[in-house]
């Protein structure tokens, strides 16, 4: 039904898009040159369709996104807002004859308050630039993407974005206390608070966390930043099995511990890690298991958390003296993804969340599937919240691996809603998990959804073809 709405008056409309944009753009803002074009097609996913676009539009003002959007409720041509398309789900991926919209160049921190303990942001502005800039106000911007570097805050808002540190800090969406927001017919909306308090009527702002710019587009965000943590130290714990790895989180999180960091490598992983940076992990590693507190006192913290895991059956516990040390041990986290990718050239990156209490059950069988079709599958899992990324290792130009690494791919996600999880914790639906979506919420909810969007979106012009 949404393609339909925007398909019909195509010929037309685009006959004199261009012309209309320029009229409350500057020429340098449009891209038409479909060399050009192409490069803004899609995100990092794969298996997601892209369409090509025709015009990227790169605005830097709120009243310019006003008149993108107002042109394209004239024309009903299709718009698809983009940050810096680091997503993992195809959510950015351009549909035929639309305008991508890339909000890449309102990067500005407008204003960053000590005392309200708020930062008012662009939605251009890259993660690691905005955690960076609060520093130096004693301040911190907790959710941190492993893309965040290069992710922008939008990105972050419309993919409701987690990150290591979701275990103590929470996700993007415990952050967003105000969004300014630009519908699709050119209207500007705001939505939320900057107090610390605020319960006026419904809460429209988490509502567009997480809508994966399918109901407006983020022109301005009111952020809740937190005081800035001690250094954090880090302790590394080696299992013989990723089951005891599993029991060692539960008895961490049953015992009331509050980790900053709590992050496991399967033997897998491990190895892919050994193999790309030579770190010499014992290659009898099962499972590593990585922890790290910021109290006051990290070191007794780590000596508790320790002791649990060597309960569990870890057959080597490292605590880090410092910082440096600390930093080092974290080295193998962080290259998990690039020494993956190095085992076969492609990776499928999945996403399901499960309850603590079954990340075993996960592992168990995200083994068994690897098994089952043949395919290498490492397992990188946000432990303390149960956020696993089962990533499938293919060869891109064997068709029959990609079969394979596909239906291994849907497996996964079917195991995750049998053990009472989620299709995704951080990365959002897309284009890539949208059928999932509609079993995981079903029928009456796919309609409540779909009834929300055409409230704010009746033609059916924004991110057409995402979520359902």
């Amino acid at each position: 039904m949404i393609m339909s709405r925007i398909e019909a008056p195509r010929d037309e409309a685009t006959s004199n898009l261009t012309d209309r944009l320029l009229a409350g753009l500057p020429a340098e803002a449009v891209l038409v040159d479909p060399d050009v074009t192409a490069s803004y097609a899609n995100d990092m996913a794969s298996f997601c369709p892209a369409g090509s676009p025709a015009a990227v539009v790169l605005p830097r003002t709120v009243e310019q996104v006003q008149h993108v959007m107002r042109v394209a409720t004239e024309l009903r041509v299709p718009v698809v807002p983009q940050g810096a398309r680091t997503g993992l789900s195809g959510a950015a991926n351009a549909v035929d004859g639309c305008i991508a919209l890339s909000l890449t160049r309102m990067d500005r921190i407008l204003e960053i308050s000590p005392v309200d303990r708020v930062a008012v942001v662009e939605p251009g502005v890259v993660n690691a630039v905005l955690s960076r800039a609060v520093e130096e106000h004693g301040l911190s911007y907790p959710p941190d993407p492993s893309s965040w570097e290069m992710c922008t805050i939008g990105g972050n808002i419309g993919t409701a974005s987690g990150g290591l540190c979701c275990v103590k800090y929470g996700v993007t969406a415990e952050y967003v206390l105000g969004l300014d927001v630009v519908l699709a017919d050119g209207r500007l909306m705001s939505t939320g608070r900057r107090t610390a308090k605020g319960v006026a009527g419904y809460d429209l702002t988490r509502l567009f966390v997480g809508s994966e710019g399918s109901l407006g587009v983020v022109v301005r965000a009111v952020l809740a930043l937190k005081p800035r943590p001690p250094q954090q130290l880090v302790l590394a714990a080696e299992f013989g099995s990723a089951a005891a790895a599993c029991d060692a989180v539960c008895r961490i999180m049953a015992g009331g511990h509050v980790p900053s960091l709590l992050e496991l490598m399967d033997r897998t992983t491990v190895r892919a890690v050994n193999e790309l940076t030579h770190m010499g992990l014992p290659e009898t590693t099962e499972a590593l298991l990585l922890a790290a507190f910021d109290t006051p006192d990290p070191a007794a913290d780590l000596a508790a958390v320790g002791r649990l895991c060597e309960a569990a059956g870890a057959t080597q516990v490292v605590p880090a003296d410092d910082a440096a040390e600390s930093e080092l041990l974290l080295q193998a986290r962080r290259s998990s993804l690039i020494a993956l990718e190095k085992v076969k050239g492609t990776t499928m990156i999945d996403d399901v969340c499960v309850p603590r209490s079954r990340l075993g059950d996960m592992l168990e069988g995200v083994e068994r599937i690897a098994e089952k079709h043949g395919l290498t599958i490492g397992v990188i899992a946000h432990a303390g919240d149960g956020n696993t990324h089962p990533t499938v290792c293919f060869d891109a130009q064997d068709p029959d691996e990609c079969a394979r690494a596909r239906e291994s791919f849907d497996e996964i996600m079917a195991l995750g809603l049998e053990l009472g999880g989620t299709i995704t914790g951080e990365h959002g639906v897309g284009v890539l998990k949208k059928e999932w979506l509609a079993r995981e919420i079903g029928p009456v909810g796919v309609e409540m959804q779909r009834a929300v969007k055409h409230v704010f979106d009746p033609l059916g012009i924004l991110n057409p073809g995402k979520l359902f």
